[in-house]
């Protein structure tokens, strides 16, 4: 039994008719019947009264029909949602984000309107860094990844920089760079965006040969560690690395705490702590943090190839997200 079979019977059935029912299939009557013979012969019972004028169904006949109905019915929907899957429809994302990344405003930004653009499609977040998030890409435990500049970019994944930011220094309150400075103190305990529009001074990074400095472990977030590393070997000093740590807000919390000074994208400023300062860079040495969004080369989860042609499409469009200021 074949679901054409199906459907020709239910035309009949509908239909009372072989006449109609065939012009409805856009076939010819005596294949048409035929081929509900052939039905009849595999159930093993009549599923219609032959009348002078037409058919009617016997009560076998009525019986299977209402199955008959249920299954097509079944299939259609079935095959309705599989499509809206293969589409992008519908379907689950999985996307890794490193903390900085998380901080700066396009991230969520893009996450949202992609959310209320498409609510039918899951989103599940995980936060790591940025080893973490290639090494779980290339074993597809994950489909996306916002990061900052990943050291590697193995073949088998593609890399869209949505933007590129500057970095600023993280000093604690009272360190010397903002000693003298009116209003630098004033300016850290007036909340995040005071910090960096007023009160602070700009420093170059020649200033910070003498600190120590609180860096995200290397193997976490390798392009980060090597770009800081080459900028300061630019302004003629290798840095002093004291502390290596998981993650940013890590380092921001051990500045606070006056155990040195650390660098992070500017968007980080939006962290409000209380007993830091971020001040902009004067002379960063090419030094800055570009945004990624890295996804497999070869995409195979319809849901997550929407959501990168979303983004690229707002990239191209100008990306109207919060600007990080």
């Amino acid at each position: 039994m074949e679901l054409r079979h199906l459907r020709y019977f239910l035309a009949v059935a509908e239909e009372g008719q072989f006449t109609r029912a065939a012009e409805r299939l856009a076939m010819q009557q005596p294949p048409l019947s035929q081929q509900i013979r052939l039905l009849e012969e595999e159930v093993g019972f009549d599923l219609f009264v032959r009348l002078p004028r037409g058919v009617e169904l016997t009560p076998a006949g009525e019986a299977f029909a209402q199955n008959a109905a249920v299954v097509l019915d079944t299939l259609q929907q079935g095959l309705s949602h599989a499509r809206r899957i293969a589409r992008g429809e519908l379907g689950s994302i999985s996307i890794g984000l490193t903390s900085s990344a998380g901080f700066h405003p396009l991230t969520t930004h893009l996450i949202r309107a992609f959310g209320a653009a498409h609510p039918d499609i899951e989103i599940d977040l995980a936060e790591l860094n940025a080893a973490e998030l290639i090494e779980r890409l290339l074993a597809r435990q994950i489909h996306l990844a916002f990061l900052r500049k990943p050291v590697e970019t193995p073949a088998d994944l593609a890399f869209t920089q949505l933007l590129d930011e500057p970095m600023v220094v993280v000093l604690p309150l009272g360190h010397r760079l903002l000693a003298g400075k009116k209003g630098a103190s004033a300016a850290a305990k007036g909340g995040t965006n005071k910090r960096m529009k007023g009160g602070t001074p700009a420093i170059p990074l020649e200033a910070l040969a003498e600190e120590n400095f609180i860096l995200v472990r290397r193997p976490g977030a390798p392009g980060m560690y090597a770009d800081i590393l080459a900028a300061c070997r630019s302004a003629g000093f290798l840095p002093q690395v004291s502390r290596e740590v998981p993650r940013m807000l890590t380092g921001i919390h051990m500045v606070a705490a006056g155990l040195g000074v650390t660098l992070v994208p500017a968007s980080m400023r939006h962290y409000d702590h209380e007993n830091v300062a971020f001040c902009r860079l004067s002379n960063a040495h090419g030094l800055s943090a570009p945004l990624h969004l890295a996804y497999p080369s070869e995409m195979h989860n319809p849901a997550a190839g929407r959501f990168v042609a979303f983004a690229q499409a707002r990239l191209a469009s100008g990306l109207d997200a919060p600007a990080s200021r």
